[in-house]
This record gives structure tokens, C-alpha cells and sequence, in this order.
């Protein structure tokens, strides 16, 4: 560990790291927050804000690589899922800054609807499983609100422009600067595993389709990932795990976009046949739940055992009764012969 490393630990910055020239992200404990730098004012702006616990872990990451303007210009948000909007309301209302989002968004950010329910049913590990625990209701951030202007521009980045990629939350929003190539691809698709809780804990490098269990529209999902494929990124930060770059990371994105179906899509789902129905109201039409075979294979395993336990004991149980049945009548057989 070099010494610069070590005064980062020792100072609690251990989990953020340089992504490309004016671009840092933080991990906090299984989702990143990015902090970009603009150049042509010298402010800064925060995307995303993780989760309820991140607020005091940015605002030390801030004093940090921006001291003394602790305040950014802007918050934009690539969506509103819980584990992207944890401290929103929180910093922007300690920092009365805007918060800009995709029109399509308005609606979770303002209180007005829950996202479409997530779905433990798409398999592929423990962090899927637990789906059903996962908060989808909305929060509500008022007059902070700034909606994106429609031609994809952002107000406080002007090097940086947006693309809307719907599919895992309806106003799912991309952002990408041109001159490095630089795409923040928020959850349209991502570099780990993140179904898998093994995958998320040892960040290993995979570029996986959007995260199964909260993607409630599997065909916007790849044309939005087709999209972004299209741009040919040389970095791509996301959602869920490590930055990758450069031509290997080109290849897999591109295969991706090629094998979406393949790669992406999960086998069984609630949202696979028929999508959550959206508007810019909110959601206005769900399909039925899918129970998820693996937890329910589960439930039933633990549930015979239980009863082959319960049985046991009472086998056990009825045994030690007939061989005291049995003590008792050769006690009374030896007595009457005794007698």
C-alpha cells in the first residue's frame, strides 16, 4: 500500500477512486457515487447519492477534492431507485441545490408513485432473492426538482450530455462526454454481477446486462444497452461495480448489445412477457407476480425437514413408549410367575 494510500484509508477515503480526468467515484458498500468536476466554472456536481447512509462518507469525499467549495452546482440522478436516491433528501436540502432528473422520473421523486415492485423470481443469487425486501416507493424532494431539458443537455455540465435509457427505471438517464468518451451508464448496464451477492462482494469485472431484479421492461432495457454500445465508450463507470476501459471492455459491451436476450434477459420473471405499463404519471399497470421457484424450493425443503424432524421425534417417542410398555409387562410377567 503506498503512502498516499494509506493517508486515504487512515482518513476514511479508502473506497473512492479516480475514474478519468475530473471524475471520481466512491463504492459504498454496493453502489457507486460519482463526483464530476466542470471545468469551465470550477464547480462540481454529485450523481447519485447511494444510500440513507452515504451523506456524511460524500460530503467528507467533497472536503476532500473540492475544499473549500463543499456545495456542488447540481445533483443529477441517472434514476431514483432506492440505492441511488439513499441521502437526497438529505443533501439537498442541507446544500438548497437543484437536483436534475429525466421528465420520466418525476414521478418517484415527487411522491407521487412507487416503482413497479422488484422481482426476486429472476434468479441468479442471493442479492435477487432478497428483492422482495428492497424499498420501491417513492421519495419526494419538492421544489428541488429541475427536469433535463429535452435535447440532452445538462444545465450544470456542459461538457457532458445525456441519453435517456429506459428499461430499468422509466427516466433512466446515461451520461457521456465526448472529447474522452466517458459514459456514466447509471444501472442500464453494469460490470458486475450484482444478482449474485459473491460477485458484489468481490467486485470482480463482468460486464452484466442491467440488474435482473428491478428491470421492469426487458426490450427498452436492450435498446437502451444497444445505444450505449453504439457510442463506443473508452470508459464506462456504472451503477455496480469497477470502471473498465479500453478495448477488451468495448468487445464485451458490443457482445452484450449482440446477445442481450442471451446474456441479459433472465430465464423466468415477472416483467419478461409483459413489461410494467409507465407513463409519465407513474406506473399505471402491473402484470401478476411470479413466485420465485428458488425461495420457494427453499420454503418446502426447510418445511419437510421440519416435518421429518417432527415425525422422527414422535416415532422416537412412540419406540420409548412401547419399550417401557414393554419393561412393564415382563415386570408384571416375572411377578406372576414369581407369585
Amino acid at each position: 500500500m503506498s503512502v498516499m494510500e494509506k493517508i486515504r484509508k487512515k482518513n476514511g477515503y479508502a473506497n473512492w477512486d479516480t475514474v478519468a480526468p475530473g471524475i471520481w467515484r466512491m463504492k459504498d458498500i454496493f453502489v457507486n457515487i460519482y463526483m464530476v468536476h466542470n471545468p469551465h466554472d470550477n464547480t462540481w456536481v454529485l450523481v447519485d447519492t447511494g444510500l440513507k447512509s452515504s451523506a456524511p462518507k460524500i460530503k467528507r469525499m467533497a472536503e476532500h477534492l473540492f475544499w473549500p467549495d463543499l456545495v456542488p452546482a447540481g445533483i443529477v440522478l441517472t434514476h431514483g431507485h432506492f440505492d441511488h436516491v439513499g441521502s437526497l433528501v438529505k443533501l439537498a436540502e442541507e446544500w438548497d441545490v437543484p437536483v436534475y432528473a429525466h421528465f420520466m422520473e418525476k414521478p418517484y421523486l415527487t411522491g407521487q408513485s412507487s416503482y413497479p415492485p422488484p422481482d426476486p423470481a429472476v434468479g441468479g443469487g442471493m442479492m435477487a432473492s432478497m428483492a422482495w425486501l428492497y424499498p420501491k416507493g417513492p421519495v419526494n424532494i419538492g421544489r428541488h426538482l429541475s427536469i433535463l431539458p429535452q435535447d440532452g443537455t445538462i444545465p450544470c455540465l456542459p461538457e457532458w450530455k445525456y441519453i435517456h435509457t429506459p428499461g430499468h427505471a422509466p427516466g433512466h438517464i446515461s451520461l457521456f462526454r465526448e472529447r474522452d468518451r466517458v459514459l456514466i451508464a447509471g444501472d442500464a448496464f453494469v460490470t458486475t454481477k450484482q444478482e449474485s451477492l459473491l460477485s458484489v462482494m468481490s467486485q470482480s469485472k463482468i460486464l452484466s446486462g442491467p440488474p435482473k431484479y428491478f428491470t421492469y421492461n426487458w426490450t427498452s432495457a436492450e435498446e437502451s444497452v444497444k445505444r450505449l454500445a453504439r457510442l463506443n465508450p473508452e470508459v464506462v463507470a456504472t451503477g455496480h461495480g469497477c470502471p473498465m476501459r479500453g478495448e477488451e471492455m468495448r468487445n464485451a459491451l458490443h457482445n452484450l448489445a449482440d446477445n442481450f436476450e442471451e446474456q441479459a434477459v433472465p430465464t423466468r420473471g415477472r416483467y419478461i412477457d409483459d413489461p410494467a405499463y409507465v407513463t409519465a404519471n407513474g406506473v399505471e399497470a402491473l402484470p401478476p407476480p411470479v413466485a420465485p421457484v428458488r425461495l420457494l424450493l427453499t420454503i418446502a425443503g426447510v418445511a419437510a425437514a421440519v416435518a421429518l424432524t417432527l415425525w422422527a421425534m414422535k416415532q422416537r417417542k412412540k419406540n420409548q413408549e412401547w419399550s417401557l410398555s414393554g419393561l412393564l409387562n415382563r415386570q408384571q410377567l416375572d411377578k406372576s410367575l414369581g407369585q
